[in-house]
């Protein structure tokens, strides 16, 4: 006969899976909600940056706050994406610039080792060579960004907690 402790932590694990699967389930609507608000954002500033019928705005209209005391708009185009921006998933075609800085940093990591014919890096070896304090706190801050990327297509997990370019980002024209 089973002990009632037992079951108990039986019935506790199976929670903390489930609460950890609707966590990350949680994380990738929010994800995709922001990014469906930014590629929205983008897209209103590209109509009101370019001449239509009757528009008698010229091109630094945009510049201007708005009548609602609203920040001026930003530049449709930026060189990288924003720190706390989200991960897009990766397409053919798609550069390294869509990315935050940190993700960039990753991923030019990862590159240099393929280049050198070196095998998968470990969280704590990124830790390693971005110079951080290889505490908890700096490597599963680092875990998380590569899960991200893994979940969205840029790299592979080859083996449990180690990390690869994936074989299309690391293809031709794959790089920045």
């Amino acid at each position: 006969m089973p002990s009632v402790v037992g079951l108990l932590e039986q019935r506790e694990l199976t929670a903390r899976r489930r609460v950890d699967a609707l966590r990350e389930e949680a994380d990738r609507i929010q994800a995709e909600r922001e990014w469906n608000e930014w590629v929205s954002a983008r897209s209103r500033v590209g109509e009101v940056l370019s001449p239509g019928e009757g528009d008698t705005a010229g091109p630094n209209a945009a510049e201007e706050p708005s009548d609602r005391g609203e920040p001026p708009a930003l530049p449709a185009s930026s060189e990288a994406a924003k720190p706390k921006s989200v991960v897009p998933i990766w397409r053919a075609g798609l550069a390294w610039s869509a990315l935050s800085a940190d993700y960039q940093r990753i991923l030019q990591a990862l590159a240099d080792r393929g280049r050198l014919g070196q095998g998968p890096l470990t969280c704590q070896e990124m830790a390693d060579c971005f110079g951080l304090d290889p505490v908890p706190a700096k490597v599963e801050a680092l875990r998380s960004k590569a899960k991200r990327l893994t979940a969205r297509g840029w790299l592979a997990e080859p083996a449990p907690c180690r990390f690869t370019l994936a074989k299309a980002v690391a293809g031709p024209g794959g790089g920045s």
